[in-house]
């Protein structure tokens, strides 16, 4: 059986399972290290079976951006009423597993203006830029307009969009603790975010 899974998402119990590749142990729970597909697998000489989420290579067909489509961005810059942000990923299948890195290359990726008002359904004027999201936070995000020639216009309104990956100020991976806050798997402190809705 396999699922998509996200950084610091809790895959299994060390108890049932070996870590295998894409993974780390945190308090005797086997948590996934990078983004993609989990898999398990099991040899005759294991008592337990192997969880791991294997590293591949983005295709290089990647779609053109489109109105609709569903995209992975990585926050760049944020502003009091607009964010920017590199898409990484148009239309993420599970088999597209894209690596958890700090590293950009800007140059290759497709650019995204994410406005104030498209941040969520409701409240729309009480909305906070950086109580949403913080530089290097990556999200999931629908495109709704082509913009200009530099950026996509895309938005996090509705369950389904928001942060998906998130490192705390003091550097830890961070999990989903509602639908506005995220917490460090380290110290256990939460911080302000616009949360996706596990996919």
């Amino acid at each position: 059986m396999t699922s998509f899974v996200v950084p610091g998402q809790i895959l299994a119990s060390t108890s049932t399972h070996i870590p295998g590749p894409g993974t780390h142990v945190y308090e005797s729970n086997i948590l996934a290290s990078i983004i993609g597909t989990s898999t398990l697998s099991k040899t005759s000489t294991a008592s337990k079976p192997t969880i791991s989420v294997p590293r591949q290579q983005l295709s290089s067909d990647s779609s053109l951006p489109k109105v609709s489509s569903t995209v992975l961005v990585r926050v760049t810059r944020v502003q009091q009423r607009q964010l920017s942000a590199s898409i990484l990923l148009v239309d993420p299948r599970p088999e597209d597993v894209l690596s958890y890195t700090q590293t950009t290359n800007d140059d290759l990726q497709f650019q995204a203006v994410l406005r104030r008002e498209d941040v969520r359904t409701h409240e729309k004027d009480k909305v906070v830029m950086n109580d949403m999201y913080r530089v290097g936070d990556i999200v999931r995000a629908t495109v709704i307009s082509l913009g200009d020639e530099r950026s996509y216009y895309i938005s996090t309104a509705g369950n389904d969009f928001g942060v998906v990956v998130a490192t705390s100020d003091v550097g830890n991976a961070m999990v989903p603790a509602s639908w506005k806050e995220m917490r460090d798997v380290v110290t256990g402190q939460a911080e302000s975010r616009k949360v996706a809705k596990p996919s």
